[in-house]
């Protein structure tokens, strides 16, 4: 028989009004159509009503779970047309900061994964160790979201030697948990019968439809900002890209666990950097913003985000527009959606890690 299925916009599984049509065969998706919008909150026109420094604020609050992401590649932007270079240290500062939002990040997905799934035990267990990270992230900046760490032309705080030895041991007990949660996907049968094989994406579709992020990255599709075009401090740390040809909601789940040991290791030499560094600035005076343009680029835990700004010379900025990376996966979500069966659209759809307040501003 064939129905078409309702999800959203209001619905139990999201956190965030969006719309999405399943037209079914059977149990058998044949047709998917999506509609957003529903969360649009007019950041990139208020943007244009507040001065730069108040901005800050403004874009770290368009996710909560992004929030160093959007306000590096926001400064990143201004910075670039004020033609201001931020202190070294300032650098790592801010490296350090955004690995561990992408470990929380991670492991968030790993908890929302299982639970979707059905393993309500690992669920509890990711989140329990995703509060180790957000108590560092409290301790360091003083905000467990919405750091205020950053500012044009550095940073608002440094972190000190106090901060580093508790920083250590819990990336090292992240670390041994994660090893955990790889085994955990890669051998539960459960698990294994709902990701692999499911939600399939192949590196012509991710290439084709711009995917970006773990969800490009898990279909071969290497495309990583850290990489391509360096910000911050990533030129100077060794890290590897994880690349996965499986192209399944199992491959996306195995770049996302994978990347928490890649953080993991930038966040130990940024802090090995910031104790060879003499003590210094960690910001720079900047002078009044001249006319000009410019993009800043980042890699949020779910992809590319970037930021376009245009600056009239005044105090607040002429245009502001934002990519988050969930509005350029979500076009690949029916591709991946089509062919499987109704049961496998929620985790499926998760798979991506959408986040609708990023994706509608």
């Amino acid at each position: 028989m064939d129905m078409v299925v309702q999800i959203g916009p209001q619905h139990l599984a999201l956190a965030e009004p969006e719309r999405i049509r399943v037209h079914t065969e059977g149990e058998k998706v044949v047709g998917v159509d999506v509609s957003m919008g529903y969360n649009h909150r007019g950041v990139e026109k208020l943007a244009e009503r507040k001065t730069y420094e108040q901005d800050i604020l403004l874009v770290e609050r368009i996710c909560g779970i992004c929030s160093m992401s959007h306000p590096v590649a926001f400064v990143e932007a201004v910075e670039n047309i004020a033609g201001v270079n931020i202190p070294e240290r300032a650098q790592y500062l801010r490296t350090i900061i955004a690995e561990l939002e992408r470990i929380h990040s991670h492991l968030l997905w790993a908890g929302i994964a299982a639970e979707l799934i059905g393993i309500e035990t690992l669920f509890m267990y990711t989140w329990r160790d995703r509060e180790f990270v957000l108590d560092q992230l409290e301790s360091i900046t003083g905000n467990r979201n919405h750091y205020a760490w950053n500012t044009v032309g550095g940073c608002r705080r440094d972190i000190t030697e106090t901060h580093i030895p508790q920083l250590l041991t819990t990336i090292d007990v992240v670390e041994r948990r994660t090893e955990f949660y790889v085994d955990s996907f890669l051998r539960n049968r459960t698990i294994r019968a709902r990701l692999v094989g499911t939600g399939y994406l192949s590196k012509e579709d991710a290439q084709k439809l711009c995917t970006v992020g773990p969800t490009a990255r898990a279909s071969g599709y290497a495309v990583d900002v850290r990489k391509d075009d360096p910000p911050l401090a990533y030129d100077r740390l060794e890290f590897d890209e994880i690349v996965l040809d499986e192209g399944d909601n199992m491959a996306r789940a195995k770049v996302r666990l994978l990347e928490v040991f890649e953080s993991a290791k930038i966040i130990k030499q940024c802090v090995k950097a910031l104790r060879d560094l003499p003590e210094g600035d960690i910001s720079v005076a900047v002078p009044e913003i001249p006319p000009g343009e410019s993009v800043g680029r980042y890699e949020a835990p779910r992809g590319e985000v970037f930021h376009y700004v245009k600056s009239n010379g005044t105090f607040y900025p002429e245009r502001v527009k934002i990519r988050a990376p969930t509005y350029a996966n979500m076009q690949a979500v029916p591709t991946m959606i089509m062919g499987n069966t109704l049961a496998d659209v929620p985790i499926t759809l998760a798979a991506i890690d959408p986040c609708f307040c990023c994706t509608d501003r």
